[in-house]
């Protein structure tokens, strides 16, 4: 069986984003949870989950442009050298 980096790259990818997102949740209703019972109220644990699920989105969402720009740059960095060569190879192809 061949070892096939991408599956695991996608694999990773796919468990940053969940990791991204349910942490910030779980952090935010724990806290909500132990602020409503200090302060004998029944409401924070919903207002901090949502902070929790705000927070989580604003971080899935700076990953993915992260990976997008990495993307775009390598791309555009290999198509730049590309668009190199040929440019270099039509000089060659017009002087000759």
């Amino acid at each position: 069986m061949k070892f096939d980096r991408s599956v695991y790259q996608a694999l990773t990818m796919i468990g940053q984003f969940g990791i991204n997102m349910l942490v910030p949740v779980f952090i935010c209703s724990f806290l909500g949870m132990f602020l409503d019972r200090r302060l004998e109220t029944d409401f924070l644990v919903v207002v901090f989950f949502f902070v929790g699920a705000l927070a989580g989105g604003w971080n899935v969402f700076r990953f993915a442009r992260r990976i997008y720009m990495s993307d775009a740059e390598q791309s555009a960095y290999l198509h730049k050298g590309r668009k190199n060569r040929s440019k270099t190879d039509e000089k060659k192809n017009h002087t000759d």
